[in-house]
């Protein structure tokens, strides 16, 4: 897409300047120009009083072979490492053994030199380290500005993310700006073994659906892939090569960071080593409690069915399954969830799966460790008051 103007019609009225969010048209020769900032809006065009301004598809082939590469961007979180990209360099090395690129992490911050040998000892080729003050903290402008412009500049075959808040949040604006497709929130990444074409797989239609999707005709090709998905990479005691890059641009961001605050008393789903979870058994969304009461003594956090969320008893961020997180605890325990094929895709590589359902025939109970038929409300009080009991006894 590109945003044209009908010269003849614009009578410098510079009302496209004042209204523009992004601060994204300059004014040269008493004419608007549309720089790169453009987030294609459309205010312009919708506040423009002649029509002088109109939005105009761009049919744009690159000459794909020029390029090559399999890139991963590799997060990290005030100087450590996050576990998610250790699992996307596993999925990068998966896609190097079909089609035989090199694989690298851009990995960007402030004094995290040290994070890149972590990497490379466990089988990343390259890692492209941009080491500077503005990119401390995460802000999605600089980051998205950094990545785009090392893009450019290398022109990598294949460029993926995790589907985090940070991955989530800038990855669009990156492809926005190469003029490229992004396919978010994937289950799996492959390449097919006739065109060599990046295959990515994401449910769609509320999760009865998997897409297939590929991107033809421009690069690189992006996705973003929900974390748990695979093992992190081991060590593997290898040697890849580090590149201090610099960036030519400004990293500007409309954004300014004033404070930070660190939530406390909060487990992360997708972290947590032990997730007591819910279904449609529970009967109505006061009976969360029991499971709260529950997950406080077991250190664990709450997840839920999409039946329970889609019933408003929980919030969407702790839904489990192909429509939410994908998780890997040590032990998930479900209680009243039947077990439907999409929440079974979010939890079943769980370490140990503890299923309690009232019906013998539920699904659930296909893929469990150790179920237990019966009725939640029986088997869950008990439980909670043997582990008080248990508590009591250490203490």
């Amino acid at each position: 897409m590109i945003i044209r103007l009908r010269k003849e019609l614009c009578t410098g009225c510079q009302k496209c300047v004042e209204v523009c969010p992004f601060g994204a048209i300059d004014w040269q020769d008493n004419l608007p120009v549309i720089n790169e900032k453009c987030q294609f809006c459309r205010k312009c065009i919708k506040e423009c009083p002649e029509n002088a301004l109109f939005l105009e598809e761009e049919e744009v082939k690159v000459d794909t072979s020029a390029y090559r590469g399999i890139w991963f961007f590799a997060e990290q979180r005030k100087g450590k490492l996050a576990s998610v990209s250790l699992e996307l360099l596993q999925v990068a090395l998966n896609l190097k053994e079909s089609l035989g690129e090199e694989v690298a992490a851009v990995l960007m911050g402030y004094r995290i030199d040290s994070l890149a040998q972590e990497l490379t000892e466990r089988g990343c080729d390259k890692v492209y380290l941009i080491d500077r003050p503005e990119l401390e903290n995460f802000l999605e402008e600089p980051y998205a500005l950094a990545l785009t412009e090392l893009i450019n500049r290398y022109k990598p075959n294949i460029v993926v993310a995790a589907a985090t808040m940070m991955g989530r949040s800038f990855f669009p604006s990156v492809a926005a700006r190469l003029k490229t497709g992004l396919t978010a929130d994937c289950t799996q990444l492959s390449i097919d073994p006739e065109t060599k074409l990046l295959v990515q797989t994401r449910p769609t239609f509320g999760g009865n659906l998997m897409a297939r999707i590929i991107c033809r005709w421009h690069r690189p090709q992006m996705a973003t892939i929900r974390p748990k998905m695979v093992e992190p990479a081991p060590i593997k005691d290898c040697k890849g090569q580090v590149f201090q890059e610099g960036i030519t641009g400004k990293l500007n961001s409309l954004v300014r960071l004033l404070s930070q605050r660190q939530a406390e008393n909060i487990v992360d789903l997708q972290e947590a080593e032990i997730i007591v979870s819910g279904g449609r058994g529970l009967g109505e969304g006061k009976n969360f409690e029991l499971l709260r009461e529950l997950a406080e003594l077991l250190g664990a956090a709450i997840g839920a069915s999409r039946a329970a969320v889609d019933a408003g008893w929980i919030p969407y961020p702790h839904q489990v399954g192909q429509t939410g997180r994908t998780v890997k605890p040590k032990i998930y325990l479900a209680c009243g969830i039947s077990g439907a094929i999409q929440h079974l895709a979010g939890m079943r590589t769980s370490d140990f799966i503890i299923a309690i359902n009232k019906d013998p025939e539920a699904p659930i109970f296909k893929v469990c460790h150790l179920g237990l038929v019966g009725d939640i409300f029986q088997i869950i009080p008990l439980l909670i008051r043997k582990l008080k009991e248990n508590k009591k006894e250490n203490s």
